[in-house]
């Protein structure tokens, strides 16, 4: 299988699993994310999802063999794949944790790019390469890329195709920690079990909240937070929490109704 799907606790944790082709993305591994997207969208006890890669990479961009004869209707074909599956990680109302291993390249760096937080290991590489192939991005990165680093570094590392390291995604905003690469995997789980312990509703209308607001006027995104909010007072989660918070007491565990 081009992909692995585990769940520990509240956490699925998504593992494209090619090392060999340092996990290119394809027709095949396409298939298999949208359904590990799905499995974790659709199951109640998942609160988090961690997505990584095998080896060497996160994922070193899309399958060039697979591509390199393709038409323009072809190519625009597997562009608008790949934009849909990644497009349900971002729109998945559960929190998504990029734990990027290495080589987060082209297609890889939009995945990590469709994910809400991204954390990578010390050896992780970052870059839109596509130019020097003779396209564009085509998996979101003209799109996600602006809006996570800016207009002026995105159009730079896209127009130069150039590569930049773990250290340099973090001071640019692309990444929001780097840890050294043994402890990686633990670091995002913990992560993912932090967020898996809060009112899960809650996090989850933050996260919409969150996502469409980025898409709007800030008037707009402010009636988003507040439909959000007042959502939350209707929920048994806020009433536990606010009461254990007036008793100086502590809730131990949500209810997530």
């Amino acid at each position: 299988m081009s992909v692995k799907y585990e769940k520990k606790e509240h956490v699925a944790v998504i593992t494209i699993d090619r090392p060999d082709a340092l996990n290119a993305l394809n027709i095949e591994v396409l298939k298999a994310l949208k359904e590990a997207a799905s499995k974790a969208r659709t199951d109640d006890d998942v609160y988090v999802v961690i997505i990584t890669g095998a080896g060497r990479a996160f994922v070193a961009g899309a399958d060039i063999a697979q591509m390199k004869d393709y038409t323009a209707d072809e190519g625009r074909a597997f562009g608008k794949k790949g934009n849909k599956v990644f497009s349900k990680f971002e729109e998945m109302s559960k929190p998504v944790i990029a734990a990027i291993n290495g080589f987060a390249l082209g297609g890889g760096c939009e995945l990590a790019l469709a994910c809400d937080i991204r954390i990578a290991g010390e050896k992780a590489k970052f870059g839109q390469p596509e130019v020097g192939l003779g396209i564009t991005p085509g998996f979101g990165g003209t799109q996600r890329l602006p809006r996570v680093v800016g207009m002026s570094k995105a159009k730079e590392l896209i127009f130069t195709g150039a590569v930049i390291d773990a250290q340099e995604a973090l001071s640019i905003g692309l990444v929001s920690k780097v840890v050294p690469g043994e402890t990686l995997m633990d670091v995002a789980f913990e992560m993912a079990q932090k967020i898996a312990e809060n009112a899960q509703i809650a996090v989850r209308q933050s996260k919409i909240a969150i996502n469409k607001g980025m898409q709007c006027d800030i008037n707009t995104g402010l009636e988003f937070e507040m439909q959000a909010f007042g959502l939350c007072f209707s929920t048994e989660d806020q009433k536990d929490a606010m009461n254990a918070f007036v008793n100086k007491e502590k809730v131990t565990s949500f209810k997530n109704k």
